[in-house]
């Protein structure tokens, strides 16, 4: 039956990804199920995004409440969903004021928005932006000009003017690029697909201290390394540097469509007003249910105390595989986001890893990047562990 569908969406879908040839039907828990039956450990999470891994039954619970309920109205009205949703959320990332988008790509647009729209507002002439060499931000026109990665950019240039790239934990490559007209700063505290890098704290806390010295803004994309995965709710409390906006995504939603970017009260009384940005179905009911469900659960469920705990069993396991096993080279990452540098082609150990029953995927260069759901125990390490070193013999 898998050929089937795969021929289909051949033929139907526009060829912008370079699929596996698997049709997933089913998960449950940290498992998927393609449909011929197969089995598979998920530890790739749908890129970050399912961290309660699938059919929890309060997640599923209060979507299927909602959807019975209304599943979608204007921006111009209220919703209970969306109001709680975001006061859990702000409450969660310490910040002042949240705006729904349907994806982590649009919340970026939404905080390069704010941050032109702030420098504006204090008419400081100042428009530029410094970004990170080996950065990812997403695939939007403003989000392709700051990611650091010339093979995303060239194609699709002239992009958005004045936009400047620095080395990634280099703090005197970023005071370098530094002028009059820089507005803002956008750092992943964790770079994700640029090779899971996280970032030096002295490095985060330099570029705080040059921020605020030149009346710059710092953003934070936290789209794939927040909402847990780095032990704390959102990666910048792991480091204690707080930025002024900072984008989320993926698991905020444990699976439905929903990003959202979040500020300070000083930027938000100083940037986007009433006609300046909108979406017509972020923050809907339906999404805004789940996000509020999924906050509920990471805290009655204490899910950032268990990745806490089953992160050094991991990381433990990933260390003595490096060590022992010629065909690893190096482990990075933080948490449950883990990267390990390879010495032989990475795309043939996931073609090994799929057979064997394990999803995983890749990061820049020659990285297998690990991103279970965060609800994973021992066994499912255990497990993991077995089925790659059998891909990387």
């Amino acid at each position: 039956m898998g050929n089937q569908y795969i021929e289909q969406a051949e033929n139907a879908l526009l060829h912008t990804y370079n699929r596996y040839q698997i049709v997933l039907e089913k998960g449950e828990g940290v498992y998927l199920y393609d449909d011929e039956g197969k089995k598979y450990l998920d530890f790739a999470a749908g890129i970050a995004v399912c961290s309660l891994g699938y059919g929890h039954p309060r997640y599923t619970k209060a979507l299927k409440s909602q959807v019975e309920r209304l599943v979608h109205t204007s921006n111009l009205f209220y919703s209970k969903p969306a109001a709680e949703a975001a006061e859990r959320l702000k409450r969660a990332a310490q910040m002042d004021r949240v705006f729904f988008t349907n994806s982590g790509t649009e919340a970026i647009e939404g905080a390069l928005k704010a941050a032109r729209k702030y420098a504006y507002t204090k008419q400081s002439g100042k428009y530029e932006f410094i970004a990170m060499n080996h950065s990812f931000h997403g695939r939007s026109m403003g989000a392709v000009a700051v990611t650091g990665n010339e093979n995303y950019r060239t194609p699709f240039e002239p992009l958005i003017s004045g936009v400047k790239f620095a080395e990634y934990n280099n703090l005197e490559s970023v005071k370098a690029k530094i002028n009059d007209k820089t507005c803002a700063i956008i750092i992943e505290p964790i770079q994700g697909e640029g090779g899971v890098y996280p970032a030096d704290k002295e490095f985060l806390e330099g570029v705080r201290a040059l921020c605020d010295e030149h009346d710059i803004l710092l953003i934070f994309d936290e789209i794939q390394c927040g909402m847990g995965r780095s032990g704390e709710m959102f990666a910048w409390q792991k480091y204690g540097v707080k930025p002024d906006i900072m984008t989320m995504a993926k698991a905020i939603g444990n699976g439905v469509p929903v990003g959202a970017f979040a500020m300070t009260e000083e930027v938000a009384g100083n940037s986007l007003k009433p006609g300046d940005h909108g979406t017509t179905y972020g923050g809907n009911p339906l999404v805004c249910a789940a996000v509020n469900e999924v906050l509920k659960i990471f805290e009655e469920e204490q899910i950032l105390e268990h990745v806490r705990k089953i992160t050094t069993y991991l990381e433990e396991s990933l260390e003595k595989l490096t060590a022992e096993n010629p065909n690893v080279e190096a482990r990075r990452g933080m948490g449950l986001m883990q990267g390990l540098v390879l010495k032989k082609p990475v795309q043939e150990v996931i073609a090994k890893c799929m057979e064997e029953g394990l999803i995983v995927i890749s990061a820049g260069g020659n990285v297998l990047r690990l991103l279970p759901p965060l609800v994973i125990m021992k066994e499912h390490v255990d497990e993991m562990m077995q089925k790659l070193e059998k891909a990387l013999a």
